[in-house]
């Protein structure tokens, strides 16, 4: 496909750019110089919201959308609150392509996950292995929320002709990331359980289910980066992965955890909590043979990860005693 470059001028609308993926967009764009780019807090505009939505649009009118925005969470977030999950994604998802289709955007990437895929799809996953089998059930309700987002594009570009695009990236991490105990994924849950396992003292950990599942991880910045190098070179219906093409097993990522945290005591895994999905190695070829490559390296990616939430630690003790 010929590279068709993105105006930098173009009024570009990242929305959910307060969140891990969306304020690493930001950050790319903005370093790469895109000179009117839009945002919006959900306190200032509730995508929920429909009216809402395509009042902004109507305003706005961004040529080009990265659709960052969505509710998300981990294993337990996603098995609690499966109708909050399918219910707020599905109206985030419709109200902003809608919108974009309604008031001119010519190029829309949507941003889906690789939970979309079925629980026991061949490794490496492949695109063309949506909808070929049984979700894991966890965050069934999530995926189907972003299966439906898939779809919806490809209807775009039959009924409308617009270049709307959707990328799935594999798990996420890096700066931005949500620590929460009960809301967070596999990586920041493992950081803050050995953190604040260090920092108390203690000589046991206790992680979630067997550590035998395998995950693939992908730095945010290479995300971002993907991103406006998808907007640049891809034009199809077809999802397209994003990740580095490599996994490791989640007791192999809480030793490398417990490595850079400096915790030296017992890791312990409670199985009877659920393991979620087996193994979600995504297949990059077709992302690669366009031309791009993750270039953090996982170890690298996570010391980074871990001295920023040092920092942010930090930074937080210090504003609460001034």
């Amino acid at each position: 496909m010929a590279k068709t470059p993105l105006d930098r001028t173009s009024r570009t609308y990242v929305a959910g750019h307060r969140g891990l993926v969306g304020s690493a967009v930001l950050r790319h764009f903005e370093g790469q110089g895109f000179t009117d780019l839009v945002t919006r807090t959900s306190s200032e505009l509730d995508l929920r919201d429909r009216a809402a939505t395509f009042d902004f649009f109507a305003e706005q009118r961004p040529e080009v959308v990265v659709l960052a925005a969505a509710k998300v969470g981990g294993i337990a977030a996603n098995d609690t609150y499966p109708a909050d999950f399918l219910s707020d994604n599905l109206r985030i998802q419709l109200n902003v392509i809608d919108a974009a289709v309604e008031h001119g955007t010519e190029k829309l990437l949507f941003l889906g996950s690789s939970c979309i895929y079925p629980k026991f799809a061949p490794q490496p996953i492949r695109e063309d292995s949506l909808l070929t089998g049984t979700l894991e059930p966890t965050n069934d309700a999530y995926a189907i929320a972003k299966i439906a987002g898939v779809l919806q594009l490809q209807a775009v570009r039959r009924q409308h002709g617009r270049h709307f695009i959707s990328a799935m990236p594999t798990n996420l991490y890096g700066p931005g990331d949500n620590y929460s105990a009960t809301k967070s994924h596999v990586l920041p849950a493992l950081l803050r359980r050995y953190h604040d396992a260090v920092a108390a003292g203690d000589d046991t950990v206790t992680n979630w289910g067997s550590g035998t599942p395998r995950r693939e991880l992908l730095h945010v910045d290479d995300l971002a980066r993907a991103c406006l190098f998808l907007l640049e070179n891809y034009d199809d219906p077809a999802p397209i992965n994003v990740g580095t093409g490599s996994d490791l097993t989640i007791a192999e990522l809480a030793e490398m955890v417990a490595e850079i945290t400096g915790f030296t005591g017992e890791t312990r895994w409670d199985t009877s909590k659920p393991d979620g999905t087996p193994q979600k190695q995504l297949d990059v070829s077709r992302i690669n043979e366009l031309g791009w490559k993750a270039e953090i390296g996982l170890r690298d990616g996570v010391e980074r990860t871990y001295r920023e939430f040092t920092d942010s630690r930090m930074a937080g003790t210090a504003r609460n005693l001034s």
